[in-house]
């Protein structure tokens, strides 16, 4: 039991890194909906999904090579100058590049020049960071990679507070002073930016000591090794970055110009509500890979890697049936402007569509332990062609819910190719009967709430209870065995 409290306490620290700074993220939509017109913030939702492919593109699977090899080479030092000297170099290559060429990016891309600007400082600074917080993981500083994390979500908050709600005021106030000198009408998205640019470059600040320390050795051989691992989880990131992101893009594509940005910003505002699912898939992955990392030589390892997906599976349905039912009151919080709520039909979707993804982690792990990074490529590239093929197919005719069902169909395969591939490569007792029975009865009650007794809670919260005491029937044994443990005395 030690070993599934260690990787509890790791994950709930990753998970209030996670929580935390999303739950303050959590605050800026309805600032942002009640401040931006339904276009504008589809323009914003549009150069975000901009942001993460590049930001795929900068680390290039360089975070989990970092973890890999940490974990298995003697000499760790060697593996933490070559990776961030490598992360480094790239990202001034990139920087310089990409000021150069912005005004050709802007045309390409129909973002303005000046949010192009802001959008690059922004990922040059979250890439240089991103050896420096692996590092923190790797060496199970928990804690100080949660308070980095927070602070640079909080200070994010507080500017897009600031300047999207207080400057006006002060600006209006005093219309000869100095507030009302630095105030630029109709700025709203470059401050939302602003904001970013600022909040980076602090964590950059603070991490920066990482680089100072350095010596700048820079072993080719290991770099070379570290490549081969990397290049395929790169390409794998893209494809994600394409089943996360690109639905947005191709509704800005593919809709008519006058309804494309209002749509993808209703879009884009329900998606958000798909957030406790997401939170709780990042918390447990950010715990979970150093963990599979470093017990992957122990004999057991098969048998906790099933128990592991199990858990996971069973939080993840509760989780899954609990923000259904309770949707309609999330919005209410989340989204405070109704005509948003358009949208709302595709949160179950989007939020099963997360689940399958968090469970595609879980099963994913085989290929990693065995270096085989090139098939989670082939998975994810198998993902991205669903994606881009559904909405191609389904946006014309369906807009964003047909862009809602491509997400949830790539993830859905991904999570079942992963798991004929695994139990061939590296096969894993999972116990099916009982994740399949969590996971199909989630599904079913969450239906049965959302399209047939929407907004009535007496049958949501009964269907809630309902589930609880099937996981109690099922789980009960290990339950009494977990509380017995903690009821024997200790011994001195």
């Amino acid at each position: 039991m030690g070993l599934y409290k260690n990787l509890f306490k790791q994950t709930a620290i990753y998970g209030l890194a996670t929580v935390l700074p999303r739950m303050f993220s959590f605050l800026l939509v309805p600032l942002y909906t009640n401040l931006l017109p339904k276009a504008a913030y589809g323009q914003v939702s549009i150069i975000f999904a901009y942001m993460i492919f590049f930001n795929v593109i900068l680390a290039y699977g360089m975070e989990t090579a970092f973890f890999r090899f940490y974990s298995k080479e003697k000499n760790k030092t060697n593996v933490i100058e070559t990776s961030m000297v490598s992360i480094f170099w790239t990202t001034v290559m990139f920087l310089f590049c990409a000021l150069l060429y912005r005004s050709t990016l802007a045309e390409w891309s129909g973002i303005e020049v000046q949010y192009i600007g802001y959008t690059i400082w922004i990922l040059a600074l979250d890439a240089l960071v991103i050896l420096p917080f692996s590092k923190l993981r790797a060496t199970q500083k928990s804690m100080t990679y949660a308070t980095i994390k927070i602070a640079n979500v909080i200070t994010n908050l507080i500017l897009s507070i600031f300047f999207l709600v207080y400057l006006p005021q002060m600006a209006q106030h005093h219309p000869e002073g100095f507030w009302s000198s630095i105030y630029l009408d109709n700025f709203q998205i470059g401050y939302i930016f602003l904001a970013n640019i600022i909040a980076s470059f602090l964590t950059f600040v603070i991490l920066s000591p990482d680089y100072f320390l350095l010596k700048w050795k820079f072993d080719f051989a290991l770099w070379k090794k570290m490549m081969r691992y990397s290049l395929p989880i790169l390409v794998a990131g893209i494809a994600f970055a394409i089943n996360e992101q690109f639905d947005k893009i191709l509704l800005a594509k593919l809709l008519p110009t006058n309804i494309a940005d209002s749509e993808v910003g209703v879009y884009s505002a329900c998606y958000k509500l798909g957030l406790f699912m997401v939170l709780y898939r990042t918390a447990y992955t950010l715990g979970i890979e150093p963990f599979f990392f470093s017990h992957a030589s122990d004999k057991n390892a098969p048998q906790t890697y099933a128990t592991v997906t199990k858990y996971f599976v069973i939080f993840g349905s509760f989780i899954l049936l609990t923000v259904i039912v309770f949707a309609d009151l999330f919005k209410q919080i989340m989204i405070q402007d109704p005509s948003y709520w358009v949208a709302m039909k595709v949160v179950p979707l989007i939020i099963l569509a997360n689940f399958f993804l968090g469970i595609y982690t879980n099963l994913s792990v085989w290929y990693k332990l065995i270096d085989k990074t090139q098939i989670g490529a082939y998975i994810s590239i198998a993902g991205a062609a669903i994606t881009l093929v559904l909405n191609y197919l389904l946006i014309p005719s369906m807009s964003y819910y047909g862009s809602a069902i491509a997400t949830l169909a790539a993830y859905g395969s991904m999570m079942l190719i992963s798991y004929y591939l695994g139990n061939k490569y590296y096969p894993i007792p999972y116990d099916l009967p009982k994740i399949g029975s969590y996971l199909l009865l989630s599904i079913l009650f969450s239906a049965v709430s959302f399209y047939g007794f929407r907004e009535n809670y007496y049958i949501g919260i009964a269907l809630l209870l309902l589930f609880l005491y099937y996981i109690y029937h099922n789980e009960k044994a290990i339950l009494i065995k977990i509380i017995n443990q903690k009821k024997q005395p200790k011994m001195h």
